[in-house]
């Protein structure tokens, strides 16, 4: 097939991937400019990205701030002429102060999910800064569409499409999740496309739409490119990078992941995730509260008094390589992941196989 270009206004990519973003501390600046290098979408997670600085605990509204500047300003030294982009969860208590730093910093496109991002475009406007909500429907698309254009007379500049194949926190439901039909990726794709085609109309603009959860391979690129999406979300398959920001341990838990490990559990945000089944997802999911784990206050979600763990700790605990006292989040195919790869052996691997479907 002939590989087309992801063209979100004037951000012209010439691979048509779109690193996801992975938190807490798994695309930093390390792997979103090797990304952006190749010719992709490199993205920064925005959640906790101070996490690693000496004054996190004492001052976390200052260290994530600190953290995004340091990790924006790093990427784009790494790859001057690469697009990055950041994604920057909805749900996050400083959701607003790190969307306003990612403008300052002049970021190329913030992608926001995991909630209805309806105040996003009055944050970036006067700004470079282009703006993609992360979706799982078409109604959804058109609910954050019909807002924005009453509200702001703006569209976003791209929508992602995420399946329920994805890994880390899903909106779906777990009968949503069973039905693979119905909820097919290709399908939420065409969903998608069907619902904003009114206010591509409108405004005589199209809008790319991006879709990821559980690709794996150049076929599976190609089918979901073949559909009608203008790019594709990948991010499970850039941990096991050498230049993937997480630690060894956390990339080799990856490797060794069999299919039977991968698992849907109940985050204590109230959402189901995917993650790899370890030692520390079965002792507190078998009501073993973890002792000495303190709430850090990253989600609106989250009620303290009755979660089970942190989800931030558990998650930054894990990034570090500690995974008994955390765990990996993971899209749905990790268990066909068996060494390293570098970024560049991926984006090549699968541009070489689109050019042979």
């Amino acid at each position: 097939m002939i590989i087309p270009k992801l063209i979100i206004g004037d951000l012209v990519a010439n691979v048509p991937i779109v690193q996801g973003g992975m938190g807490i501390g798994i695309s930093l600046s390390s792997l979103a400019s090797a990304v952006a290098n190749c010719g992709a979408i490199g993205v920064i997670s925005g959640v906790e990205p101070g996490f690693y600085l000496p004054y996190y605990s004492s001052d976390k509204p200052k260290a994530n701030i600190d953290g995004l500047t340091y990790h924006i300003r790093r990427a784009k030294e790494l790859s001057p002429k690469g697009i990055i982009g950041v994604n920057i969860m909805t749900a996050l208590n400083n959701f607003e102060d790190m969307v306003m730093v990612a403008v300052k910093e002049k970021i190329d496109i913030i992608f926001s999910g995991a909630g209805l991002p309806m105040k996003l475009p009055e944050l970036v406007k006067d700004s470079v800064t282009k703006i993609a909500p992360i979706v799982s429907s078409g109604k959804v698309a058109e609910l954050i569409c019909r807002q924005w254009d009453r509200k702001h007379n703006y569209l976003p500049d791209a929508i992602v499409v995420e399946g329920p194949e994805a890994g880390g926190h899903l909106g779906f439901s777990h009968e949503q999740l069973s039905d693979s039909k119905n909820f097919s990726l290709k399908n939420l794709v065409l969903d998608v496309l069907e619902a904003i085609k009114p206010f591509e109309e409108k405004y005589l603009k199209k809008i790319p739409v991006i879709a990821g959860g559980g690709l794996f391979d150049a076929k599976d690129i190609g089918e979901i490119l073949n559909a009608g999406a203008s790019g594709v979300q990948i991010s499970t398959r850039f941990v096991t990078t050498p230049e993937c920001d997480a630690s060894e341990a956390f990339k080799q838990a990856y490797i060794d992941a069999s299919e039977e490990d991968v698992i849907i559990i109940k985050s204590p945000v109230g959402m189901p995730g995917r993650a790899i089944k370890n030692s520390f997802i079965e002792r507190v999911y078998n009501n073993d509260k973890p002792k000495g784990i303190k709430c850090i206050n990253c989600l609106k979600p989250c009620n303290p008094k009755e979660s089970l763990y942190c989800i931030a700790d558990a998650l930054i605990q894990a990034q570090r390589g500690n995974l008994d006292n955390g765990f990996a989040f993971a899209g749905s195919n990790v268990h066909k992941i068996t060494q390293l790869q570098s970024v560049k052996e991926l984006i090549d691997e699968w541009m070489d196989g689109l050019k042979k479907l």
